[in-house]
């Protein structure tokens, strides 16, 4: 039944296999069992794409919630014993989650021996059920609207530049004049080329050019550091940078949106015991 809800959602008998760690020809053959002992087809195969017969469909919420309330029983055992164990699959963002979350993880797993944890470290956006992740630490202003989150803190943002940039092309003193200037921007999926700042008690956008762009925000500040323009960037990334005077802060008279901590979750699915202690032990530390 696992298997089969596995399929259905990822719709791709090699894709379960991988996350299995097993041969395709293991998942193909759970399939056709299940189907000849319920004795109707599940799905539909071709060469192109794996779709859901109409029965396949009513089955599979059928048995999301036979799993869901197996879950809830497994976890309602597991907290009478307090003890969290099993596997958890997370997801984290490249430079926030190498500097600050994975020695929150690694005390995590000290403190908890039957827990395994397998950590993806990506800014992408990743698909939590498609791609079988039980958790993922995100930064972002407000996560979706579908979305199962919650706020494990709040980072909050700088405009940088190093000197060496100042002294040739001088300090912008109003975001206004940012338009004069070389920045450096996220190219992320979404992201706009403005930043805002709040103006006179008003939150307003300024557009700004952007010759160099990068995903990662460590890449963005070491093209600053190196003079090559100006950045926004959260505090984990430009303290480092700041310490050793490398980049300086610039329009410190107008604040930038902060940005807050999320942890999300999958919504098709009760949250393990194991994830609920985990979530609790990063928001404590983070």
């Amino acid at each position: 039944m696992q298997v089969f809800v596995r399929v259905a959602e990822l719709s791709s008998f090699s894709a379960v296999a991988h996350q299995m760690g097993v041969a395709r020809s293991i998942v193909t053959r759970q399939i056709a069992a299940l189907e000849q002992h319920l004795g109707v087809k599940l799905m539909a195969r071709s060469t192109r794409r794996l779709t859901l017969t109409a029965a396949g469909a009513a089955y599979l919420e059928k048995c999301r919630v036979i799993l869901n309330l197996v879950e809830a029983a497994e976890t309602g055992i597991a907290e009478q014993r307090q003890t969290a164990r099993g596997p958890i699959r997370i997801s984290l963002p490249l430079s926030y989650g190498l500097k600050r979350v994975l020695p929150v993880l690694l005390a995590f797993a000290r403190d908890y021996p039957e827990v395994s944890i397998d950590m993806d470290y990506t800014d992408r956006r990743v698909n939590l059920i498609e791609e079988g992740f039980d958790l993922a630490i995100r930064i972002t202003a407000q996560p979706g609207p579908t979305e199962v989150a919650r706020k494990l803190g709040r980072i909050t943002m700088q405009t940088l530049a190093s000197p060496d940039y100042l002294a040739r092309f001088g300090r912008p003193l109003h975001p206004a004049e940012l338009s004069q200037h070389e920045c450096l921007a996220y190219n992320s999926p979404g992201t706009s080329s403005s930043w805002t700042y709040r103006v006179d008690n008003q939150w307003k956008s300024f557009s700004v050019p952007s010759r160099i762009s990068a995903g990662n925000g460590e890449a963005l500040t070491e093209a600053a550091a190196q003079g090559l323009g100006i950045t926004v960037q959260p505090d984990f990334v430009a303290e480092p940078y700041l310490a050793v005077g490398r980049v300086v802060p610039l329009l410190e008279a107008f604040d930038l949106p902060e940005l807050g901590l999320y942890a999300i979750l999958p919504g098709n699915r009760q949250v393990p015991h194991r994830v609920r202690v985990l979530i609790d032990f990063l928001a404590t530390q983070l």
